[in-house]
């Protein structure tokens, strides 16, 4: 207990809680978060310093992914505890110096957030004591059109982000949400999904005898039924 006197003790924000608000300044102009994405999912990540190898290959990733993340109604916004001014001139030199991966000339637009106060990532639970403490690690909050927090990924300092999951991980949500199913392992889609399990004695009678048509049931807790990728891309993604 004596060790926490004199400290400032921030609960970290969980699955289902609204994002907790801000105001910032960002390469793209002053935000107020999240109302300003408000009908739209939202990925907010972090990087622990601008001029570094590892983040500058997830922005470039980022950003040569982001019109396919628009197109499934989601915005990008990134943070560090970096200036502005630092911010603007790595991202120029990602532009005109960098080439990693067959890209280059890679130009970032969505808005890097200026956070030298911490107090964001404070919020957001962005900084890790055992990692370090002057840097955030590679936290990414999913949040929905609700501005609730949805999904929540750590990574340590060392390890790049996988932003194909990313993407997956963004989907298998909407997914969830558009057709109240649940999305297996490893789901992509164009898999089965789960359904949920039988709320009575009945209905679970019902599911093992085969009469709930279009249920695949190998017990009366696991049912799935299929679901092809036209019917779940069409509904989610922006045409």
């Amino acid at each position: 207990m004596e060790e926490n006197q004199g400290q400032q003790i921030v609960s970290m924000p969980r699955i289902g809680e609204a994002a907790p608000v801000f105001k910032a300044v960002t390469t793209q102009g002053e935000i107020n978060f999240p109302a300003d994405y408000k009908g739209s999912w939202v990925i907010l990540f972090s990087h622990p310093a601008d001029f570094t190898p590892v983040c500058t290959s997830e922005f470039m990733t980022f950003a040569t992914m982001e019109e396919q993340f628009n197109k499934a109604n989601c915005k990008l916004v990134g943070l560090s505890i970096d200036g502005l001014y630092s911010h603007i001139a790595w991202l120029r030199t990602i532009k005109e110096k960098i080439e990693y991966k067959g890209m280059k000339d890679v130009e970032v637009t969505f808005p890097l957030i200026e956070d030298i106060t911490m107090e964001v990532a404070t919020k957001y639970g962005m900084m890790m004591p055992g990692e370090s403490n002057t840097k955030a690690v590679r936290a990414v909050f999913f949040i929905d059109p609700k501005g609730i927090i949805r999904t929540i990924i750590y990574y340590p300092l060392s390890l790049g982000r996988n932003f194909e999951e990313l993407y997956r991980a963004l989907i298998a949500l909407q997914t969830a949400d558009e057709f109240g199913v649940a999305t297996p392992a490893d789901w992509q889609p164009g898999d089965d999904v789960i359904v949920s399990p039988a709320g009575s004695c009945g209905s679970a009678k019902d599911r093992m005898e085969g009469k709930e048509e279009g249920l695949d049931c190998k017990d009366w807790f696991f049912c799935t039924k299929k679901m092809d990728k036209e019917t779940v891309l069409n509904k989610i993604l922006k045409k």
